[in-house]
């Protein structure tokens, strides 16, 4: 989502900037802008924005030989205001302030009408400018003239989430930050310091991070750093440093991301299991052994993609570890009475461990009581993982492209080594089923591979779907949340209009939308379900729809008028969603380079949802 940068030198930031919030583009956006102040007798405060990509800004910055030893830049997904220059960020005050802003003010509205009685013009329709009229307010006050105390009481006024950096004419070779809710780290280099929604952006120039905690204010300047905590009290953050993701997030020979990350599948899969030679409390970290057998239930919190992984996960935990299984929709979860259980384990499942509905989801588990909690996650240095007792990263490496696919699947693989632990240590899994296991688990990248090159065949049935606006997807059991999971990938990236129901359900509504405009895809493993899905399928053809049945080798669906058959090599049991999810990746990406959408930055999406 929204992304920050910010940098005090000796030297010209401007390239810091521009390229800090290049390498963050994958997250998504849909305008940018970067403040600089000059060096010299009489610093200037400079803004330059853009509703177009981090290109044009750069450009922009080249024909005006902008430079500046102290600056701030960022990437806008708009929330409050349309993606319009005058809303992009950074927003200023009396050309004097200026701040980037990620996250949500709740209070914006009241405390705007309050800067207007003390004589403060808007101009934007955002949330974000109120801080920097706040911030001009507070340094010009009675004891003011300091942009770190500035900050702080204007932090102080506002509720929400928020990530923050501060520039003013009046402290050149200084930046000021502030999170709460919202990521943010500060960079320490050499000679030079800076401060950043994510560490990826600092690779080039500093991988010496510290993680701001909740509430903590960083005071940045070229040759020093300070960061305070919510009382003002100066404190020390754990410096670590990061690792470059390297080629990871180069295009090759692909064409997008998108089909990049489909290909990678195998490898991700392999990498997540990588060291895994035995099921046991061991592999979610140190803490485990004492947790994990005390577990009575489970309650999984997810946001979309994440979500789906989820419900796939309850009925693994249900079925082999015999152990009930709640999945909830992190922003719903926080927001209704649950009743808390002492002895359940809270799984938080995120690609990026910054999603903010799941992060605000997790701490209100642990203000109920919830002690025990997991991240599966694919960032090691992110919130979540730092928040959470226990955790398995996935491995799944760098994803760029806005909809999920190798962080989908790695999860999958993470939930299904949980279900394994905890059935081994309920006395549910004997010594040769976990053998049994293993050796599936270690087949999963050659079978997806098998699926992979089925490409072909998914690209003449995306010819057929770009042609269309709507979609039925379907499946039982297992396979329900893949065919969610299916829907929601042609909907973010192709923008037709597709829903997924389990099978049984057709009858109960969703048939009244089927004709031979409405293409139904199914998925049709040859699992206990079959027969029953077979039934669900007549339904459709017996109303003139047109079938698109994704099927193993044996599942006895012949490809005849009206039913195209796609078949997986092989049957792959309870793993058997990890494989068939992939021929509905691919048809979501072939129909939406058929359309001619924007496949890696899907219009009104983001990656990292950093807001509620």
């Amino acid at each position: 989502m929204c992304g920050i940068v910010g940098a005090a030198s000796d030297r010209d930031v401007v390239p810091v900037l521009i390229d800090g919030i290049r390498r963050l583009e994958y997250r998504g956006y849909d305008s940018t802008g970067l403040a600089v102040i000059s060096a010299g007798s009489a610093p200037t405060l400079t803004r330059l924005v853009s509703t177009a990509r981090v290109a044009d800004l750069s450009a922009q910055a080249k024909r005006e030989h902008l430079a500046g030893t102290t600056g701030i830049s960022h990437t806008r997904w708009a929330t409050h205001g349309a993606p319009t220059p005058a809303n992009a960020h950074p927003h200023t005050s009396h050309d004097e302030v200026a701040v980037v802003h990620n996250g949500i003010i709740e209070n914006f509205e009241a405390l705007r009408e309050t800067l207007k009685t003390r004589g403060y013009t808007f101009r934007t329709q955002t949330d974000s400018e109120i801080i920097a009229h706040l911030v001009h307010f507070h340094w010009h006050a009675p004891g003011g003239g300091d942009l770190l105390r500035a900050v702080q009481a204007a932090v102080a006024e506002f509720h929400g989430a928020y990530a923050i950096a501060v520039i003013s004419a009046r402290e050149p070779g200084r930046v000021v930050g502030a999170r709460q809710g919202s990521p943010l780290v500060v960079g320490i280099g050499d000679d030079d310091h800076f401060l950043a929604s994510d560490a990826a952006a600092l690779v080039p120039v500093t991988r010496r991070i510290a993680y701001l905690e909740e509430g903590d204010v960083a005071d940045i300047r070229r040759e020093s750093y300070g960061i305070f905590d919510a009382s003002g009290a100066r404190v020390d953050r754990q410096i670590v440093v990061v690792e470059s993701a390297g080629d990871q997030v180069e295009l090759g020979p692909y064409r997008h991301f998108m089909q990049k990350e489909i290909f990678e599948q195998p490898r991700a899969v392999a990498e997540t299991l990588e060291g895994v030679a035995g099921i046991g409390p061991d592999l979610f970290g140190p803490a485990a052994a004492g947790i994990l057998p005390t577990v009575e239930r489970v309650l999984i919190l997810a946001c979309g993609t994440s979500y789906y992984s989820g419900l796939v996960g309850k009925q693994w935990l249900e079925t082999v570890a015999r152990i009930p299984c709640d999945v909830e929709i992190a922003s719903e979860y926080r927001y209704r009475d649950s009743v808390p259980h002492a002895n359940q384990l809270v799984i938080v499942v995120s690609q990026s461990g910054e999603t903010a509905d799941t992060m605000a989801a997790l701490k209100h588990a642990q203000a109920l009581g919830h002690r025990h909690t997991l991240a599966i996650c694919n960032v090691a240095t992110s919130s979540m993982v730092r928040l959470t007792e226990m955790v398995y990263l996935t491995r799944a490496g760098t994803e760029v492209s806005v909809a999920s696919t190798k962080a989908f699947t790695t999860q999958l693989v993470a939930l299904f080594l949980l279900t394994l632990t905890l059935a081994k240590l309920r006395g549910r899994l004997t010594a040769d089923e976990e053998a049994q296991w293993l050796r599936a688990l270690r087949h999963l990248p050659a079978a997806m591979q098998a699926a992979l090159a089925l490409e072909p065949q998914v690209i003449a049935w995306a010819e057929r779907f770009a042609r269309k606006q709507h979609a039925l997807f379907l499946g039982r059991g297992l396979h329900y949340p893949i065919a969610l999971e299916g829907a929601l990938k042609l909907k973010e990236i192709s923008y037709i209009h597709a829903e997924a129901y389990p099978a049984g359900e057709l009858k109960h509504g969703p048939l009244a939308l089927v004709d031979a405009e409405m293409p139904v895809v199914a998925i049709a493993p040859n699992d206990a379900l079959l027969e029953k899905l077979k039934s669900n399928l007549q339904e459709v053809r017996a109303r003139g729809g047109e079938l698109y049945v994704v099927a193993d080798a044996d599942s006895r669906i012949a490809t005849e008028a009206g039913v195209h058959t796609l078949r997986l090599t092989e049957h792959a049991g309870l793993l058997s969603p990890i494989i068939h999810v992939i021929p509905l990746h691919l048809l979501a990406y072939h129909t939406a380079v058929i359309r001619g959408t924007d496949v890696d930055k899907p219009r009104n999406l983001a990656k990292s949802v950093t807001v509620e």
